[in-house]
């Protein structure tokens, strides 16, 4: 391995750095039931909060507050998927790097 590579991998590894600190700082926020449940999730998928409307809290009807969560968190992951993968994207100039991309 020569110099040139050696270098080119160090600024790699800096940038990469850079866009996994960049993405855990990256908010994304996701409601489903129009607003009824509310998921905040970073760039990096950990969930920052789940908020619930407390007009959906009926316990008669859990099977819907269950479904609005789960709709909610899964969208809330999808999305912040989709902005690593651009982040990621753009900074590897479209290489598929195993464990990155």
């Amino acid at each position: 391995m020569n110099l040139s590579m050696l270098n080119q991998a160090r600024e790699l590894k800096s940038k990469l750095d850079k866009a996994q600190k960049e993405l855990s700082n990256t908010i994304v926020e996701v409601d489903s039931g129009k607003g009824a449940v509310k998921v905040t999730i970073n760039g990096k998928q950990k969930i920052q909060s789940i908020k619930i409307s407390p007009e959906v809290i009926d316990p008669d009807k859990a099977n819907l507050l269950e479904e609005l969560v789960l709709k909610a968190v899964s969208e809330a992951i999808a999305e912040s998927q989709k902005l690593a993968a651009k982040q990621l994207k753009e900074l590897t100039g479209g290489l598929k790097i195993p464990g990155l991309t």
